[in-house]
Parts: structure tokens; C-alpha cells; sequence
């Protein structure tokens, strides 16, 4: 906050400066003073004590003491404090007066006059008996006045002038000072009109102050901006009463100047010098340190404010791009996909780039606004502790950003790099083993023939260096950090691929350079021999092409029946599920849903008809290159067959999904029969939710001993098997005997009837599985023993799996 200022060394009137206490001003007294019965003329002594004058006034004796005192009391408050202390001239006029008045008025004068007085004169009547009882009375009564100053008795204005100077008289005295009673009392009201002006001004300006000082800065732009406009509105309303202040005082100054600037001969009294000093070097002096003051406070103030705008905006724009920012990292942290191709790294590429374009507007905004940040740093705005970490933590997500992206360039540069490299590899064992096909046998058997083939082999292979993948371990190390177990799993495919066709040409070269280093044998001519006479063919000779011809004609006989089958499925099955007729006849579940029952069967159909019917391909030549992709992907196959331990190979496992669809219904039937049975009450098993879950189910051949019968009943008994299906539950093993019963001309379905269980916990874990290997061992022993009796296996496959799934699910039954 501010403080009022007064002028640099010069003396401050009580009347002006006086905060608790309110000074009489002229308007309180207005009445009194124009009854003029006391008047400041302006004059002074010789030594510069100012001189109250009392003029002649007929009732004097019956103004009220009150009025006097006040009267007496503004007069001496009006001169300088250094005036003042030299004292009081008092010039008493009563010339047409009595000796009573005079006495009532030194009387008086003792009594209630307020400041320090340094001469009393005393104009006495001119008439001889009142001068005369004068001059007795004075003598009498002067130790009753208790003056501690002399009174000079005078009997004229010549006297006077013998003490003091005609030029501070006024003219009733004999002198030349020009006083106007009217007009003084008129500048005397101005200026303390435009001294409290200057107080209230300045009283306005320290509450301003005050609550400026005590204003909490907003959290928020908007009121920020509200507060700012609200104390600017308030800060040139006060402007302006300043202004008019100031113009007040030069108006007030124009006023008192104006008998100098009417007439050069005029001059100012030492009470109008005194008045323009109050004025010009008092008043309006302090009015413009005052407004100094404040316009030095309202300039801090005013900073402070625009600095706390300045942060509100700083501090919104930071959470706008700060959001922003986080999304997009938020964004380029979900790219971690580094593609499996050629074309989705090229697609990953052209999203990275977008990304990249789609956060150049946040990042420069980020940029932009961490540099209006440092340079509201660099203007010493006061919240630098706040702005500066901001900038910091833009500055560290821009280039995050930056370095981030510049990492994913980097990464799906090298993922395009190893994709172009494998798919350069795989393209070249494309080449590579076309070119094997395309080498006709038959030509390559002459000596020629071999070493064209084998220039075109050595021609080729000396294109390997372009795939670059002749190296597997240099090339893991170059591309290992981008090496995902997918990206690994085909870069082994291509190179074992390589390997593969690399053998192929190794193999091909030993044949052509056998071929090629053998001698050409001479040609001698040979009688035909009868039996291999055109006109009687032997039956050798024909075989071939009959049966080639044979077998041609049977495969395009049976695929033009299976064509036509698939024709006649679609036509009559699947085109009728479009036939509005017959949609109530269709579950809401499958209408125009005709693709969840037939598939692709029509893509199926349009192949086989339109590419394998009309145009066979195997009797293209590109069949040769087919046969030896197959060969390669065989090879393939039975290594993978040779690492999963498989027993059967791929072709067995592909045929089980269509063998499975057969074994729905019968087994939705056992399960079926075996629930319905488990439910019934003679079974007295209980609860069937208390068996725990049906782990496996099958027929089994049961022996057991019988209790009762003959010895020779019992041998009988134990060679001969029961045919029993078991159900193997988590809890218990069910022993149950199949039965088929058929109703109402329908197709047999089976039954169960229970004949015995079986309830085995084993004491401890160790216990368990020492029993689980041994009967797995059993059980295994067993299957092997089976095979060899078992032809239908490979029409059956599920059979076969019996003995492992069985230990497996025993496993588990057994706790």
C-alpha cells in the first residue's frame, strides 16, 4: 500500500493535515465573519507578526462569546505556524467608540484570545471626554486586563503609522492595503473547499490502496480478467477525480493571482502570499506526490495483476496441450505392433507418419508456449517457481515424443528391412525351384544338355547374395531387437526353406555333373527285333499310356459327379432357404443366415467348376513346379510330425473335424443315456452332481472272479470277458451294461444299466501317482498289444487314443 505524502520541508497546516479532529473552516462560521467584527487584512508588523485587526463595530459588546471565540480562534489559525509563534499584533479601532467599549473589548480580547500575542493598540476615542476617561481608564484598570504585552493608547492613524508600515494597513487605517472583506472570505472558502477536496482525494486513494493490497489473486482466466477490469474502472474514476482536483487548484491559484494580473502596480499580501503558498506548494504539491505514489503503487499492482492474467492463461494453455500431449502419447504407446509384412509394415509406416503430422500442431504449441514461458521468466514475473517446471515438463514430452517416434521409424525401418530380406529369400527359393522344374529331363541327358543345366544352376546361385540371408546367425544378430517369436518362427521357415532348396541344387549339381563327365556312347544301328513290330504291340508297351490315360479320365469323371453334386446341394438345399414361401418354415435364429449351415460351399463349387473341371491344371506343365513345392512342404510337414511326437501324420489330423461331425449324435446319445440312468432312483447313487465331472466313457472287456459255482464254472468265468461300459467320474468308477432297445420302427438307441463302482482315494499324493504310472504302463502295454490286431485304426482313429486318454483322465479321477 501507499502512503500520504507532504511536501519535502515545508510546514503542513493542522487544518489540513488534522485526521481525528475537524478544524472550524469559513463555512462553519460563515455568519460570524461576514458581521466583520474581526478581520485578518493580511498585514504584518515589522517583523512579520501577523495583525488582527477589530474595526469599528457598534455591537460588538453583544456578540455571544461563543461566536467570538470562534471568530477569534479561525483568524489566528489561518497564518503559518512560523508566523504564529512571533505573535499577534492586535489593532483595535474605536475612535468613534466609548472608553466602555474599549474596555469590554481588551477585556475580552485577554480573556479568550487564543494565540500568542506581541502588541495591543488601542485607536481611542476621538472625542476629548471619552479620550480623556480614556486615558484615566487605562491606567486604572490595565492590571486587571492581565496582558502580559503592552497596550499602546494611540490618538490617531498617524500614530499608528509611527509602528507599522502604511503598506500593511488597509485604507480604514490610513494605509494602502487593498482588502475586500467579501473576497476574502470567498478565497478563504475555496481554498478549504480544495483543501478537503485534497483530503477526501486523498483518503480515497489510500482505501483504494488498502484494498487493492488486501485483493486475492483468482485461480481462473475469467476472473482474473473481471478483477482486472473492475480495478482499472476504479483506478480511472480516481484519475479523474485527481484531474479535477488539480484543476480546482490552478482555478483557486487564477483566483487569489488575480489583483497581479489586473495591475502590475498591485501586490500580494504576505496572508494572499501565504495563501498561494498553501496552494501551489502545500496542496497542490501533495496532490501530485500523492499521485505519484499511487500511480507507483498502481503500477505494481497493476503488473502484479497483468502477471497473474499472464499465468491463468499460461497455466490454461498448459493443461489444454498437456491433455492433448498425453493422448497423443497415449496413442503412439499402442503402436507396438512392428507388422508381419512387407505391406503391413508399409501401412504401419503410413500411420506412424500420420501420427507424427497429426501431433506437429500440439507440439508446437507446446514449443510456443515453453517459450512465452521463459520469457515470462526472463520479465521477472512472480510466479517463476510455478512456470518454470511446466516448461520443463513440455519441453521433456516434446521430446519424448520426438525420440519415441524417432525409436518406432527405427524399429519399422529394420522390420521392413528383415521383410523385404525374407520375402527377397522366399522369392529366390520360388526362382530356385521353378528353374528345378523347368529343367527337362530329357534334355538334360546329353552331355550338352547337362552342362547348359548346369550353367543356369551356377548363374543362379550366384544371385543368392541378393537376399542376404546366408549368414542365419549374423542375420539374428543385426535384426535382434525386432525379433518377435512370430517374426523368428518365419525368418526360421525362410532359412530352413533356403537350406532346403540349397540341398535341392546341391543334389541337382552331383546328378548333372555325373551326367556331364560321362562319355558319349557311339549309336550302332539295331535290327528291329519282331517282337517290338508296330503291327504286333506288346502289351508292356501299351500299359503306360492306357493306364495314364485311364486314370485321367477317371478323375475328371468323378469330379464332374462331384461338381454336379455340389450343384444340386446348393439348388435344391441352399436356394430354397431364399424362397419366401418357405420361411416359416425356417428358425428365426437362421433366416438370411444360409452361409451358417453351407459355409462356402458355393466358393467351392465355383472353383471345382469354373478352374479344376474346364481346365484341369494338373495337365498344365506348372505341375511340375507344384510337385516340387509339395515335396518341399512335405518335408516340411514331417519334420514338424517328427517334433510333436505325432503318431499319426497331418492328413489324419485334417480328416478329424469331418470324421467328428459324424460322432455328435451317437455321443450326445450315450451322454444322453448315461444322465438319464444316472437320474434314475434304483441306480442308488445319489445325487449324480456328487460323481463330480465326467471325465471318460467307453466299452471295456471286464474279467472277474465269480464267488459261487463250481470250480470249473469259476476257470470258465475268469476266461471269458463281460462286455461293460465304464464311466469314469472325478469321484467314482461306473461299471454299466449297454443295452440297445429299438420303438416304434425307429433306429436303435442305448441304454445303461447299472452293475457295479468303483471308489479308489489313495492316502497321499506320492502313493497316487505311483499307481497312476503302473496302470499306465498296464494300459499302454495292452494298446500296443491291440494295434496289431486293430486294421480298422486308421478309419477309427478315436480308438487309438484310448490308452493315453484313459491313463490321463485315471489321473485325475484318482485323489
Amino acid at each position: 500500500s501507499f502512503v500520504w505524502l507532504g511536501s519535502s520541508g515545508a510546514p503542513q497546516p493542522d487544518e489540513i493535515m488534522q485526521q481525528d479532529i475537524r478544524p472550524l473552516v469559513a463555512v462553519d462560521i460563515i455568519e460570524q465573519l461576514h458581521r466583520q467584527f474581526a478581520i485578518l487584512s493580511g498585514g504584518r508588523g515589522t517583523d512579520g507578526a501577523p495583525i488582527i485587526t477589530f474595526p469599528e463595530y457598534a455591537g460588538f459588546s453583544d456578540i455571544p462569546d461563543e461566536d467570538f471565540l470562534n471568530v477569534v480562534t479561525y483568524l489566528t489559525s489561518i497564518p503559518s505556524l512560523e508566523a504564529a509563534s512571533i505573535g499577534f499584533i492586535i489593532i483595535i479601532d474605536r475612535r468613534r467608540d466609548k472608553w466602555s467599549a474599549v474596555k469590554a473589548s481588551l477585556t475580552r480580547i485577554a480573556v479568550t484570545f487564543p494565540g500568542n500575542l506581541q502588541l495591543v493598540f488601542v485607536l481611542r476615542p476621538s472625542r476629548f471626554i471619552q479620550r480623556t476617561i480614556a486615558d484615566i481608564g487605562i491606567k486604572l484598570y490595565r492590571d486587571d486586563f492581565k496582558m502580559k504585552v503592552p497596550i499602546i493608547m494611540l490618538n490617531s492613524v498617524s500614530d499608528l503609522h509611527g509602528y507599522i508600515d502604511k503598506s500593511q494597513l488597509t485604507r480604514e487605517l490610513g494605509g494602502t492595503l487593498e482588502y475586500g472583506h467579501s473576497q476574502w472570505i470567498h478565497h478563504r472558502t475555496a481554498i478549504e473547499n480544495f483543501a478537503m477536496t485534497v483530503k477526501t482525494t486523498a483518503q480515497m486513494l489510500q482505501t483504494f490502496g488498502t484494498d487493492l493490497a488486501e485483493t486475492e489473486l483468482p485461480n481462473d482466466v475469467q476472473c482474473t480478467e473481471e478483477l482486472l477490469a473492475s480495478h482499472m474502472e476504479q483506478h480511472d474514476k480516481l484519475k479523474d477525480e485527481l484531474r479535477l482536483a488539480v484543476k480546482q487548484g490552478a482555478t483557486l491559484l487564477t483566483c487569489i493571482r488575480e489583483p497581479v494580473t489586473r495591475s502590475a502596480n498591485s501586490k500580494l499580501s504576505p496572508d494572499e502570499l501565504e495563501n498561494v503558498a498553501t496552494v501551489e506548494r502545500w496542496l497542490l504539491a501533495q496532490l501530485d506526490e500523492t499521485e505519484k505514489a499511487f500511480d507507483q503503487f498502481w503500477f505494481k499492482h497493476h503488473l502484479k495483476l497483468d502477471q497473474c492474467l499472464q499465468l491463468r492463461h499460461f497455466e490454461q494453455d498448459f493443461r489444454e496441450i498437456k491433455l492433448a500431449l498425453d493422448n497423443l502419447m497415449e496413442v503412439q504407446a499402442g503402436f507396438i505392433d512392428i507388422g508381419e509384412s512387407v505391406s503391413r509394415v508399409e501401412h504401419l509406416l503410413k500411420e506412424q507418419k500420420q501420427l507424427e503430422e497429426k501431433g506437429q500442431e500440439p507440439l508446437e504449441k507446446a514449443q510456443s508456449l515453453a517459450v512465452h514461458g521463459d520469457q515470462l521468466i526472463q520479465n521477472n514475473h512472480y510466479a517463476v517457481d510455478s512456470i518454470r517446471p511446466k516448461c520443463v515438463e513440455l519441453r521433456r514430452i516434446c521430446d519424448d515424443f520426438t525420440n519415441e517416434t524417432k525409436k518406432k521409424y527405427d524399429i519399422l525401418g529394420k522390420s521392413l528391412e528383415l521383410h523385404k530380406q525374407l520375402d527377397k529369400a522366399s522369392q529366390w527359393c520360388e526362382a530356385g525351384i521353378y528353374l528345378l522344374a523347368s529343367q527337362a529331363v530329357d534334355k538334360c541327358q546329353s552331355q550338352e544338355g547337362a552342362e547348359t543345366a548346369l550353367s543356369d544352376i551356377e548363374r543362379f546361385l550366384g544371385t543368392a547374395k541378393d537376399h542376404q540371408l546366408s549368414n542365419p546367425k549374423e542375420f539374428y544378430n543385426q535384426f535382434d531387437l525386432i525379433l518377435t517369436p512370430e517374426i523368428k518362427s518365419n525368418a526360421q521357415k525362410v532359412l530352413q526353406k533356403l537350406e532346403d532348396v540349397q540341398e535341392m541344387f546341391d543334389k541337382r549339381q552331383v546328378s548333372l555333373k555325373k551326367l556331364a563327365a560321362k562319355q558319349t556312347r557311339p549309336v550302332q544301328p539295331v535290327a528291329p527285333h519282331p517282337e517290338s513290330s508296330p503291327k504286333r504291340a506288346s502289351p508292356k508297351s501299351v500299359r503306360p499310356a492306357a493306364l495314364g490315360s485311364h486314370i485321367i479320365n477317371e478323375l475328371i469323371e468323378t469330379e464332374r459327379v462331384y461338381v454336379e453334386e455340389l450343384q444340386s446341394i446348393i439348388e435344391g438345399y441352399a436356394s430354397e432357404m431364399d424362397n419366401p414361401a418357405l420361411f416359416h418354415l425356417i428358425p428365426a435364429a437362421l433366416q438370411n443366415k444360409k452361409e451358417v449351415l453351407f459355409g462356402n460351399l458355393p466358393e467351392i463349387y465355383e472353383f471345382h467348376n469354373r478352374h479344376v473341371l474346364h481346365k484341369p491344371y494338373f495337365m498344365c506343365p506348372v505341375m511340375f513346379l507344384s510337385v516340387a513345392m509339395f515335396f518341399l512342404l512335405f518335408r516340411l510337414l514331417q519334420e514338424c510330425q517328427r517334433k510333436l511326437d505325432h503318431k499319426l501324420s497331418l492328413d489324419a489330423y485334417l480328416l478329424k473335424p469331418v470324421q467328428r461331425i459324424t460322432k455328435y449324435q451317437l455321443l450326445l446319445k450315450i451322454e444322453f443315456n448315461s444322465l438319464f440312468f444316472l437320474l434314475l432312483p434304483h441306480t442308488q447313487q445319489g445325487d449324480v452332481h456328487e460323481l463330480g465331472k465326467l471325465l471318460l466313457q467307453g466299452s471295456f472287456n471286464v474279467w472277474t472272479d465269480h464267488k459261487k459255482g463250481h470250480n470249473k464254472v469259476k476257470d470258465l468265468a475268469r476266461f471269458k470277458p463281460m462286455q461293460r461300459h465304464l464311466f469314469l467320474y472325478a469321484k467314482i468308477l461306473l461299471f454299466c451294461k449297454k443295452r440297445e432297445e429299438s420303438t416304434d420302427g425307429h433306429e436303435k438307441s442305448p441304454s445303461y444299466s447299472f452293475k457295479n463302482s468303483l471308489k479308489v482315494k489313495a492316502s497321499s499324493i506320492e502313493f497316487k501317482n505311483t499307481w497312476v504310472s503302473e496302470i499306465r504302463k498296464v494300459l499302454t502295454g495292452q494298446l500296443e498289444a491291440c494295434r496289431g490286431r486293430m486294421q480298422y485304426k486308421s478309419l477309427h482313429p478315436q480308438y487309438s487314443v484310448v490308452g493315453s486318454q484313459g491313463v490321463s483322465a485315471l489321473s485325475r479321477g484318482i485323489d
